[in-house]
């Protein structure tokens, strides 16, 4: 016991001051794209021919870029001759539908908050089953890196449990392949209504990679009803979990401070 107190005190306070502060996230982080339409010529095709996931369409109304789809590799960047479109270090990228999540000439819609009776339902206690729908591990690592003492999910009342049965809803990653699709569908009837479904990365938001194969279903939104989308491939772990405080009510419409302390 005394081993254990001495390297306690040896190892301070580990746990991160998210959301009561800004999170500290390193200058190369690929966050939300930013589109500088002035520079954007009407004709030019160059970052939407590159794009290895059609992420990028151009239309009379300009340059579109779908978070949905974008795997944030530096390929759009890399060939556009204007510059016009960069990566910022912006982490708030989660929104509550899908429409929300295409960039353009519109402002950027953050996820909103449950309504008043969801909030009294999972605000204080969400529980929630993980399903890898055919991931490549990479958005799981970064979910699962949510629970450890770094970030301290649980400071929120979040927790991952084993069986659909004890969950309050679903946090799926991966493109939902073939042979996950009916695993998926019955999970998600094993969760005792209301429910909650949370789709996490590029792949189950829109297949990521893997858009269009035969053997894979183009992620969550085809299957299941889908009530927060968090894209990135994968996206960053205080990407996630603002987007599940948002989605709680715990965090400011707009900004990135918490609306509230807490539970626990």
């Amino acid at each position: 016991m005394l081993k254990a107190l001495l390297a306690r005190a040896h190892q301070k306070h580990r746990t991160i001051g998210f959301p009561q502060q800004p999170p500290v996230l390193p200058d190369r982080l690929r966050g939300r794209p930013e589109i500088d339409v002035a520079l954007c010529p009407k004709d030019c095709h160059v970052c939407a021919d590159v794009c290895p996931t059609d992420a990028i369409s151009v239309d009379e109304k300009g340059l579109r870029l779908d978070l949905g789809r974008c795997l944030f590799c530096p390929e759009c960047v890399q060939a556009c001759p204007e510059g016009a479109i960069r990566f910022t270090t912006e982490h708030r990228l989660a929104a509550s539908f899908r429409d929300a999540l295409i960039l353009g000439d519109k402002e950027f819609q953050l996820a909103k908050a449950l309504d008043e009776k969801s909030r009294k339902l999972f605000g204080r206690s969400l529980k929630l089953r993980q399903v890898s729908a055919g991931g490549c591990n990479g958005c799981e690592a970064d979910v699962n890196v949510l629970n450890t003492v770094v970030f301290d999910l649980g400071r929120f009342g979040i927790q991952f449990v084993a069986s659909p049965r004890h969950a309050d809803g679903l946090l799926v990653t991966g493109p939902v392949t073939q042979n996950m699709e009916l695993a998926l569908r019955k999970t998600y009837d094993a969760v005792p209504s209301p429910k909650l479904v949370i789709a996490v990365g590029a792949c189950a938001i829109s297949g990521g990679p893997y858009i269009g194969h035969s053997e894979q279903r183009n992620g969550v939104g085809g299957i299941v009803p889908v009530d927060l989308l968090i894209p990135g491939c994968p996206p960053h772990p205080i990407t996630i979990l603002d987007g599940l405080l948002r989605l709680l009510g715990k965090m400011d419409a707009s900004e990135g401070s918490a609306a509230g302390k807490s539970p626990g």
